[in-house]
């Protein structure tokens, strides 16, 4: 298959593009390498993927010098005019569409940018699969949907109707609009709303990788709510997997009339839709996580206790038993094994003298 993957140059669009061309499939990823975080990491993800830096012109294809399958393009999607001319050409078989702004905290200061990239870049995505005759479009939302739900664990049946972030808000916007073109269009789309991701080649905001540049400096955390928090802490290998399985020909969810009389998700069964949660499905105490990063640095972290974030949630636990039952999903890394790998790759990352998190 040809397959699209928007935010290749991001953590999980790098882990998956490099899955899928692994699988034989022919990759065409696309990134605008915007500055959210240094955008040396972004150029060092595509650097081991075969893309050299500077060969990366804007809307100028890059053929990954490791694997002939796989090319990158610098785009954005806010870019109408040279997206449509990029579906014309390459006639996509699937796509899986990562790019977006991200960042909960982020979004309060800096709404704009989420109405650029996740509301006008969304639209655009939707326009170009339905005209250029995608037969699968999967993309990514977020646990951050569900508010400050009390009620665990989360289920795509239960309401997203009172985020609590703008980055969440348009999130949910971003379901709503691929459900209408699922309607009115029948364009095949499955949502993924994604739980806490982790794992070797992370962006230098989330939390373990802020923990660890702390800890190696010798400098305090910043431990929010008290340490009161849990996560849905998932492992990206088990992500990618995920998708990997949504991405294949003729998926169970976009057969709603023989495969799901019933189905669970709040959208119409009739329409080629479907939302899962994707998730470890097993939250984790965030002094727990602490805990495993300072066991495999064996430094204990200076730590500095705040109040809750404006935007943030106390617990954020998948049901994923739709996507169990639909593609045999079935998570296996643990947190240990998780944070050992993140911090060798962060320790090695740091050797080789990358600047990114100084």
């Amino acid at each position: 298959m040809k397959i699209l993957v928007t935010g290749s140059a991001g953590f999980i669009g790098f882990h998956l593009a490099k899955r899928l061309v692994q699988d034989g499939h022919e990759v065409v990823g696309l990134d605008n390498l915007n500055n959210y975080y240094d955008v040396k990491l972004k150029l060092d993800r595509l650097a081991d993927a075969g893309i050299e830096s500077q060969k990366i012109a804007y809307n100028e294809p890059v053929v990954s010098s490791k694997n002939p399958n796989y090319s990158f393009i610098q785009l954005g999607i806010e870019d109408a005019a040279n997206l449509e001319r990029l579906f014309f050409k390459q006639k996509f078989d699937r796509v899986c569409h990562l790019a977006a702004q991200a960042g909960v905290r982020y979004s309060i200061k800096h709404p704009e940018a989420y109405i650029q990239s996740n509301i006008v870049g969304f639209f655009n995505i939707l326009e170009s699969c339905r005209h250029h005759e995608v037969k699968h479009l999967v993309f990514a939302s977020s646990s951050s949907v569900y508010g400050d739900a009390q009620s665990v664990p989360f289920k795509v049946e239960d309401s997203t109707d009172a985020p609590i972030s703008f980055y969440a808000a348009t999130k949910k916007s971003n379901e709503l609009m691929a459900h209408t073109y699922s309607h009115l269009f029948n364009l095949p789309a499955t949502g993924l709303r994604f739980f806490t991701v982790y794992g070797p080649w992370g962006r230098p905001d989330m939390a373990y990788s802020l923990f660890t540049k702390a800890i190696l400096e010798g400098k305090p955390i910043q431990v929010f709510n008290e340490g009161k928090l849990s996560r849905d802490f998932t492992y990206v290998d088990d992500i990618v997997e995920g998708i990997v399985r949504i991405l294949a020909p003729s998926p169970t969810p976009l057969k709603p009339e023989t495969q799901n009389p019933k189905p669970s998700s709040p959208y119409s069964p009739t329409a080629p839709f479907r939302v899962y949660n994707i998730g470890n499905s097993e939250p984790t105490q965030l002094m727990e996580f602490i805990t495993a990063i300072e066991d495999e640095l064996g430094v204990e972290a200076k730590k500095e206790y705040l109040p809750m974030q404006p935007g943030d949630v106390e617990t954020t636990y998948a049901d994923v038993s739709d996507l169990m039952r639909d593609f045999d999903y079935k998570p296996k890394t643990t947190v240990r094994e998780g944070i050992a790998r993140f911090v060798r790759w962060y320790l090695v990352y740091q050797q080789a003298g990358s600047k990114v998190f100084v």
